[in-house]
């Protein structure tokens, strides 16, 4: 089953005129999972013609204003618009005091159900995926987040062919979750007749200073979603990057290249790079190939 990713912001502190404040959404089967909410993300979600009514999951990574100043509103649409699941919510310690000071600040009427859980490590399992926190360093508490699919049996349809098992069998289902099965009479061993499919690893490491963790969830990854705020090979990128605990378009590139992954897309961009990105592009490039630089309504699958 493909994951399909949409940056629906992709600025840092300052929105620009073509970059909204950071957001990104993640689907997977019947799964809507929203990565933090900066302002204005509710008009992204209609210019990307997507129903906000069908998100299933808010993960938070920290409360600094251009991941979350987007909430209130969000939320009180959603009640507008009689928004009938639960919203389940996840971020580091302080969610819970937090949501509670936007409600109590902001929205009076038309509340919505909830459940908000602060999390560290596999916080969701279930037979499809699961999710995880680890703690991120960036001067307040702050998570990144991965998003691992579990390994798959996938029959081999020309095996099938040759021992001529129909492919309609309902039996083969049970090939598919690892057992063994009789077709005639005759045992068809599931090692014999599937193969292992990986499951995808999508991770999400936004606002940190290079740590261990960040290195942990960029590990592996077929895709890694990093910051990269500031240009290293600047005047002052470098110390500004330290100064306020981000990360740059070079340190994007060594978590990537360290950890192996697939894929590397940059996002959460300083306004003074407006329309220069492509620096920020070239130079995680030197260290890590396959980067790509992340645009708002960008969307793929994986």
């Amino acid at each position: 089953m493909k994951s399909k990713i949409t940056f629906l912001g992709t600025s840092s502190a300052i929105p620009t005129k073509t970059r909204n404040h950071m957001s990104i959404l993640l689907n997977y089967k019947n799964e809507n999972i929203l990565i933090d909410c900066g302002e204005g993300t509710q008009r992204q979600f209609r210019h990307a013609n997507i129903n906000p009514c069908q998100l299933t999951r808010l993960l938070i990574t920290h409360f600094h204003g251009d991941h979350v100043f987007g909430l209130p509103g969000l939320f009180q649409t959603l009640g507008l618009n009689n928004y009938q699941k639960t919203l389940y919510i996840y971020g580091p310690k302080g969610t819970k005091e937090f949501i509670k000071k936007l409600y109590e600040t902001f929205i009076h009427t038309k509340k919505i159900n909830m459940e908000i859980k602060e999390v560290n490590g596999t916080f969701i399992e279930t037979p499809d995926f699961t999710l995880t926190a680890l703690p991120l360093e960036h001067g307040t508490p702050t998570n990144g987040y991965m998003f691992e699919e579990k390994d798959k049996f996938r029959i081999d349809k020309n095996k099938l062919k040759k021992l001529k098992i129909n492919r309609n069998n309902p039996e083969l289902g049970k090939l598919a979750k690892g057992s063994d099965i009789k077709i005639n009479n005759k045992l068809i061993r599931y090692k014999d007749l599937t193969y292992k499919q990986k499951g995808n690893k999508i991770s999400f490491i936004l606002d940190t200073g290079i740590c261990d963790n960040a290195k942990k969830l960029a590990k592996d990854s077929t895709l890694a979603v990093i910051e990269a705020t500031f240009l290293e090979n600047s005047v002052d990128g470098k110390e500004k990057a330290k100064e306020y605990k981000h990360l740059t378009a070079a340190d994007a590139g060594r978590l990537a290249k360290v950890g192996k992954a697939k894929e590397l897309i940059l996002t959460h961009f300083s306004q003074r790079y407006e329309h220069k990105e492509n620096l920020l592009l070239d130079e995680a490039k030197k260290i890590f190939k396959n980067t790509k630089l992340a645009h708002d309504f960008m969307s793929l699958e994986i």
